[in-house]
């Protein structure tokens, strides 16, 4: 698992290389060599791999701290309800908006949706919904599950807010096309109450055949915020290298700040001990 997240990082790394320094100076590219003869197999895969690592690094840590029925349940749930929206999303405009992916996530399912996207729906859904757990969990609240789902959904959106109006205005490396004009950077608002809505019904479809939540005190906190993190910064240098600084203040205060409070919940837990009446995890 450490060295799948690893591989991610050095991933998403080659990626923000990439785009922020060979794509602004190609003369780079062109001085040597090995830098000519790699940089296009980077351009067409760097976005497939850190995607499968990504995925790869979440379903491990799923089987080995979350249990292998509830990642078995989560996964396919996780894909293929996105896929689904992404589908109708790319062919009517419903629930998203208009818009079209490029060939640069890799081979596109009924040649509309790369195969890709529903893995990054997986881990990013996942890892949202196990932040969200860690600090319902801590915080003991009446009706957790809801709290959870709601936050968890949350933490989803609050990535593609910053993620999206990167990709938007990448005018070398653009991984989909908007064709429906929209208040946020030239997005609808749409699009976000699609995300929204798409994540709290698969976080919630999977929570129903769950029949429990997760035990956040068995859950090593430091790899989903690690890797939610890593996600956003990601976007976050998208951003900044697209000329974009309003989405790096939504990263702090949407995603980043109260993404934290996991970390907070963890030492908390274990500060106060497993009985304490604030940390009553578990419950449903």
């Amino acid at each position: 698992m450490p060295a799948l997240y690893a591989a991610h990082i050095a991933l998403l790394a080659f990626a923000v290389t990439g785009l922020l320094v060979f794509m602004r100076n190609p003369t780079l590219i062109a001085s040597n060599p090995l830098i000519a003869q790699t940089y296009p197999y980077g351009s067409q895969y760097g976005g497939v791999a850190y995607i499968l690592f990504g995925a790869a690094t979440m379903i491990v840590f799923g089987l080995r701290y979350v249990g292998v029925r509830k990642t078995l349940i989560f996964l396919p749930i996780a894909t293929l309800l996105p896929l689904t929206a992404e589908l109708i999303g790319t062919s009517t405009g419903y629930p998203f908006g208009h818009y079209e992916y490029t060939d640069l996530l890799g081979y596109k399912i009924l040649g509309l949706v790369p195969f890709t996207i529903p893995l990054s729906w997986f881990y990013m859904g996942f890892t949202s919904y196990l932040l969200a757990s860690v600090i319902t969990g801590a915080l003991a609240l009446r009706g957790r599950t809801w709290w959870t789902l709601l936050l968890g959904a949350w933490f989803l959106t609050a990535w593609d807010l910053v993620l999206d109006p990167a990709m938007v205005r990448n005018q070398v490396f653009p991984f989909w096309t908007w064709y429906t004009n929209g208040p946020y950077f030239g997005m609808p608002i749409q699009n976000f109450a699609g995300w929204t809505a798409v994540g709290f019904i698969f976080m919630g479809i999977s929570r129903f055949f769950w029949r429990s939540n997760v035990r956040p005190g068995a859950i090593p906190t430091w790899l989903p915020f690690g890797m939610y993190a890593a996600n956003m910064v990601f976007a976050m240098l998208l951003s900044l290298s697209a000329g974009l600084w309003e989405p790096l203040i939504l990263a702090v205060v949407l995603g980043l700040a109260p993404a934290s409070l996991a970390l907070w919940a963890h030492r908390a837990r274990h500060a106060g001990g497993s009985d304490s009446p604030r940390l009553a995890l578990g419950q449903a």
